[in-house]
């Protein structure tokens, strides 16, 4: 399956594509993972993204559409992809429809997986993530057995910069501000399916019997 991911930060977006990774296979593409590994890589991209990224702003689309047309490119995206966290404006958007004209492709679907405010900065400032292998723990509902360190590989389980109650208020001012605008635009393409998320299940649910 072909889709974008919408929803705010801490909405579940990335929780609803590992699922579905599960069922047919379709990679999780996650601009926020790419560029958090660009940073801890210390690379060129990772220099100039990481101001941005620790105080909650949108990295630039010149950046993120060249990492997105590289990344869908490659062979296993062949068959489907899960674009989690982008496109993240209208610009980003248009960029995304003239790359798969261009590519011979077309979207199954935008899905926006709809969480309330008050739930969604509890569930992040609660959120905390393991230094090593990505791990996500949260301290009310699901802490590592040992505080601070990861069940699975034993690394350092930290709260992220962008995960504290400043830089997530800004995230989602920045959402709302840029981003929320593409329900419209993905509504007007006739590709939007809006679901509001009591569970990861009730997305998937709908999903499903969107597009089979």
């Amino acid at each position: 399956m072909k889709l974008i991911l919408l929803g705010a930060p801490g909405a579940g977006k990335g929780t609803v594509a590992k699922l579905l990774t599960k069922i047919d296979g379709s990679p999780q593409i996650s601009t926020g993972d790419i560029l958090r590994g660009a940073v801890a890589a210390g690379t060129e991209l990772g220099k100039q993204a990481q101001a941005a990224m620790k105080a909650g702003d949108l990295v630039s689309d010149d950046l993120i559409m060249g990492i997105m047309e590289q990344r869908l490119q490659e062979d296993d995206c062949k068959a489907g992809y899960l674009l989690d966290g982008f496109p993240r404006t209208i610009p980003q958007a248009e960029a995304l429809k003239k790359l798969l004209n261009k590519m011979g492709e077309k979207l199954d679907a935008a899905v926006e997986i709809d969480v309330a405010r008050d739930v969604i900065l509890d569930r992040l400032t609660t959120r905390r993530t393991c230094t090593g292998c990505g791990e996500i723990y949260n301290v009310k509902s699901n802490p590592p057995a040992v505080e601070g360190v990861c069940d699975k590989c034993g690394a350092s389980v930290v709260q992220r910069d962008d995960e504290t109650e400043e830089a997530i208020s800004n995230r989602l001012n920045v959402y709302n501000d840029q981003t929320a605008p593409l329900v419209g635009f993905y509504k007007e393409e006739g590709l939007l399916l809006s679901v509001k998320a009591t569970s990861s299940q009730s997305v998937i649910d709908a999903i499903q019997a969107k597009i089979g």
